[in-house]
């Protein structure tokens, strides 16, 4: 009977996985694609990533006018598609800062204070949405992803590129250099692994400016289900909140 749970357990964690997988490997494409389908909204996406880049906010006006005037009967609709591409596609928060003027912040998420962008003569890609990836790719692999887990995922992406415009070059070493100087990835050798193998965990920064719950809830805003549709993750995630306040309590 214990062995039969066991292995249902194992199971469920298996789908798990695989349902991640589908959702940070395809979801994201999905909303990329649909977005550049319309040459102004992918203007205005480019134009939002300029003033991600230059720390700079933007009003609704200046959307629209950018969009035109065919745009005006369809405003929730476009600014709804503005937003989750720009969450789900960039990594980055387009947050509302003052209502009266409906003036935005473009912020990046999670809480994390790394704004890294790569761009050249023709279009910018904000390095967040790959940072938010690998940080929830380790949460969901147990709190510890092996060297073969993120290869495999940048094979993945590797595949799809041909309908992603926005590519990071070097990801590897983007991955296991700067984001590793950044403090946002611990990279370390496996205990008594002969011949070497190497891991990656959350670095002292991860832990500083996010937690395994802000993770969760991004990664079931991009598959469309509630935190607690991922059991074993939510309880991690919970778990961790949990301690949180009990050492802020008794700090007190």
């Amino acid at each position: 009977m214990a062995s039969s749970q066991v292995s249902q357990s194992s199971e469920n964690s298996r789908r798990e996985e695989e349902d991640i997988g589908i959702a940070l490997h395809v979801v994201r494409i999905q909303f990329f694609s649909y977005a550049f389908l319309d040459d102004r909204i992918a203007r205005v996406l480019t134009i939002l990533l300029q003033k991600y880049q230059m720390q700079e906010t933007i009003t609704e006006a200046e959307i629209l006018h950018i969009l035109g005037p065919d745009y005006i009967n369809n405003q929730t609709p476009v600014f709804t598609t503005l937003c989750e591409t720009m969450c789900l596609t960039f990594g980055i928060d387009m947050r509302e800062v003052d209502p009266m003027s409906h003036t935005y912040a473009l912020l990046p998420l999670l809480g994390l204070t790394y704004s890294g962008i790569l761009s050249d003569n023709y279009q910018c890609l904000s390095k967040v949405d790959f940072l938010v990836v690998i940080l929830t790719i380790i949460f969901v692999k147990g709190n510890c992803a092996s060297e073969d887990d993120i290869k495999e995922f940048l094979r993945k992406r590797k595949m799809l590129a041909q309908i992603d415009h926005f590519i990071l070059r070097e990801p590897w070493k983007f991955i296991t250099e700067q984001l590793v100087q950044e403090g946002y990835l611990e990279y370390r050798q496996v205990a008594n692994s002969d011949p070497a193998r190497y891991e990656f965990l959350w670095g002292p920064r991860a832990h500083a400016e996010t937690t395994k719950m802000k993770v969760l809830q991004h990664l079931a805003k991009v598959d469309r289900k509630e935190p607690s549709s991922y059991p074993r993750l939510y309880a991690d995630a919970l778990g961790q909140e949990q301690e949180a306040a009990h050492a802020s309590n008794t700090g007190q």
